[in-house]
C-alpha cells in the first residue's frame, strides 16, 4: 500500500498540519543536491540532469565511498510504467560508464574542484583504482501508488534488481517548514537481496549485517570507557560523525582503532545520539554519560554544537581486547570512515574465530533478552524477545506470544506467524534468521 504521513500540531490544540505534494516535488531536487546525506550520509552527488546517450536526463547521480553509483530519480508526474522503465534505461546506460566518463560528468558538475580531491575530501581516501563495479537505483516520490511499489517489489525481491523508493512528504506550519523520509523497502534489505541473486562481476558481497568501525582514541574518546559504557563514537566534524547514521539497530560492528587494530565485537541496540543525550545504566539509574567519571576529558566538547559534537552508538559488546592486544593482519580491512559496511570475508572469518563468535542458537537463547526486528510494507520494526517462551517487548509493552506482537504491526493479515515474522541476528552465521529457529 502507498505510505502517507500525516502530521498533527499539539502545542496549541490539535492542528492539522498540511502536506503538499506539488511543493515537495519542486524543492526535493535542490533539497538533495545541496545535502544528500538525507538519503544516505555515505554518499557523494557527482551530477545533476545528467545527460545520457539516448537524449534522456538524469536528476541526480551518486558516488559511495567504494566507487558505486545510485542513480536518483524522481516520480514528479510520470506514470507507474514511465517512472520504473526509466530508471532501468538509466541504468542500463550507467553500468557502462567508465572512469574517465565519471570524472567528465563530475567536470561538468562542479567546476571548482577535481573528482579525486572531491572524492577524497568527502570520504578521506582516494578512490578506488576501478569505479562503477556496482550501482543502485532511487525513486523519489512525495507519494507512489499501488502499481509502481508492486513492481518495484517484484523486481528487488523476486530478481534482485537494486531497486528502491525512498518517500519525502513536505508539510508547512506559519512560517515553519518540514520534510519527512520514509523508505519503501528496508535498504539493508535490498542490498542483501541484490547480493543473493545477482553476482557483482566479481565483488565480495556484502551480508547486510556485518559493519566497520574506525574508533580514533584520543581526548574526544577512550576506548576503556567504551567497553566500560557500552558504546562506540564518533565526531568533531559531520564528516566523522555522519556515517554512524548507517548503523541500524542489530547490526554487528567489528571495532577496530587506527594504526593499532580490532579491539572488539558487538551489537548495535540503538540508534546514534548525541553524547549529551546518551544515558547509562548506573544502579537501575539511567545517567548521563557526561556525568560518570571517564578517561576522554573533552568528550563533551562543542556538545551544544551539533555539526561538532561528539555522537555515540549504544553497543553490546560480544567480546573485546584491550588496545594492547589488538588484532591485526595482514590482508584485514581498513577504512577512515567512522563506520561502513564490512564485505572483507577474510577480515570477518578471521575476527569470528579470534572473538569466538562460533555461538549455537542455544547459547544464543540463554541470553535473553534479544533484540529481535521485523520488516513489513518498507517498514522495519525493533523489539526484544524476553523469554525463549515467546514473551515480546514492543515499545514498551508486552505481548504473550510473537504473532500477537505481529497482529500490532501486520493489522491488514487475518492471520501471522510470529515466531516467523520476527527475526534475530545470529552471530554464527551472520543472518537475520526465524526467532522459530530458537526453539528447535
Amino acid at each position: 500500500m502507498p505510505i502517507k504521513t500525516e502530521m498533527w500540531r499539539i502545542d496549541n490544540g490539535l492542528q492539522r498540519v498540511s502536506f503538499s505534494s506539488m511543493e515537495a516535488e519542486k524543492k526535493l531536487e535542490s533539497i538533495l543536491d545541496k545535502d544528500i546525506s538525507i538519503i544516505d550520509p555515505g554518499l557523494m552527488i557527482i551530477g545533476r540532469q545528467v545527460a545520457t546517450s539516448f537524449g534522456k536526463y538524469i536528476d541526480l547521480l551518486a558516488i559511495d565511498s567504494e566507487g558505486h553509483l545510485a542513480i536518483l530519480e524522481l516520480k514528479r508526474d510520470k506514470t507507474p510504467r514511465d517512472v520504473v522503465a526509466q530508471t532501468l534505461d538509466y541504468a542500463s546506460w550507467v553500468q557502462d560508464l567508465t572512469y574517465n566518463e565519471i570524472i567528465k560528468i563530475y567536470a561538468t558538475y562542479d567546476t571548482t574542484r577535481e573528482f579525486e580531491t572531491a572524492f577524497e575530501e568527502t570520504f578521506g581516501t582516494p578512490p578506488p583504482e576501478v569505479l562503477n563495479e556496482d550501482h543502485r537505483i532511487l525513486i523519489i516520490a512525495a507519494e507512489l501508488d499501488n502499481h509502481t511499489e508492486r513492481i518495484v517489489n517484484y523486481l528487488s525481491s523476486n530478481y534482485g534488481v537494486p531497486i528502491n523508493a525512498v518517500f519525502f512528504q513536505y508539510f508547512k506550519e506559519g512560517q515553519s517548514e518540514y520534510l519527512s523520509r520514509s523508505w519503501l523497502i528496508d535498504p539493508v534489505q535490498v542490498e542483501t537481496q541484490a547480493s543473493k541473486v545477482v553476482k557483482s562481476r566479481g565483488k565480495e558481497q556484502w551480508n547486510g549485517v556485518d559493519y566497520y568501525v574506525s574508533f580514533g582514541e584520543g581526548t574526544r574518546r577512550n576506548w576503556e570507557d567504551a567497553v566500560k559504557y557500552g558504546f562506540i563514537a564518533a565526531g568533531g566534524g559531520e564528516w566523522y560523525s555522519n556515517t554512524l547514521s548507517l548503523l541500524p539497530v542489530g547490526a554487528k560492528v567489528f571495532v577496530c582503532i587506527p594504526k593499532i587494530g580490532y579491539v572488539g565485537v558487538g551489537i548495535v541496540k540503538d540508534e546514534v545520539v548525541p553524547v549529551k543525550e546518551f544515558l547509562v545504566d548506573v544502579d537501575g539509574n539511567s545517567t548521563p554519560i557526561l556525568q560518570l567519571p571517564h578517561n576522554a576529558p573533552d568528550m563533551g566538547k562543542d556538545s551544544d554544537t551539533p555539526e561538532l559534537s561528539e555522537y555515540l552508538v549504544r553497543v553490546d559488546w560480544i567480546n573485546t581486547k584491550p588496545a594492547e592486544e589488538a588484532v591485526w593482519e595482514k590482508g584485514m580491512f581498513a577504512n577512515q570512515n567512522s563506520a561502513c559496511k564490512l564485505r572483507n570475508k577474510f577480515t570477518v572469518e578471521r575476527l569470528s574465530e579470534i572473538f569466538e563468535l562460533k555461538q549455537s542458537s542455544e547459547q544464543i537463547s540463554a541470553e535473553f533478552p534479544i533484540p529481535i526486528r521485523a520488516t513489513h510494507k518498507g517498514g522495519t520494526y525493533q523489539a526484544e524477545l524476553v523469554n525463549i517462551k515467546g514473551l515480546i517487548r514492543y515499545e514498551n509493552k508486552e505481548y504473550q506470544t510473537p504473532s500477537t506482537a505481529a497482529k500490532v504491526i501486520v493489522k491488514d493479515w487475518k492471520e501471522v506467524n510470529g515466531w516467523d515474522f520476527w527475526r534475530y541476528l545470529n552471530p554464527s552465521t551472520g543472518e537475520w534468521e526465524k526467532i522459530g529457529k530458537l526453539r528447535q
